[in-house]
């Protein structure tokens, strides 16, 4: 059995700041934007990862939730408090100086961790932790 991620959901409060951040300074590249039903998703991903997408989406993106279930979710993301993702680099000290140099907010600058990787850490702007790894050896 093969198993192996196809998506995963980063909850973004404007997509034209997500994309300028996502395609721009990370140079992902847009896969697809799509309103429906007065929402706007839109797929980013790695040139070097072509069969997995990130999902930039409203917080909360369904249409049932209740307008107290989207209030709480959208005052979560403007608090940070929503998951990101752990991206890997061939180059962590280049990457953060790419992403620093964008005016991203820093939360941890390049360190070797007690577990075998060199990481930072930003916020994108939505808020959402980006972690940034460089595995040993490379």
């Amino acid at each position: 059995m093969d198993i192996r991620l196809s998506q995963c959901f980063i909850a973004v409060d404007d997509h034209d700041k997500a994309l300028a951040f996502y395609r721009d300074v990370l140079g992902l590249e847009v896969r697809n934007d799509v309103v429906f039903e007065g929402m706007r998703w839109v797929t980013v991903g790695s040139p070097s990862q072509p069969d997995v997408e990130i999902v930039l989406e409203p917080p909360l993106a369904d249409p049932n939730a209740s307008p107290a279930d989207k209030q709480a979710m959208t005052e979560l993301l403007a608090k940070g408090m929503l998951r990101g993702v752990i991206f890997s680099s061939d180059d962590v000290d280049a990457t953060f100086e790419r992403v620093w140099a964008s005016g991203a907010d820093v939360l941890q600058e390049p360190v070797d961790q007690p577990y075998g990787v060199r990481d930072c850490a930003f916020r994108d702007p939505a808020g959402n932790m980006l972690r940034f790894a460089q595995r040993p050896g490379k």
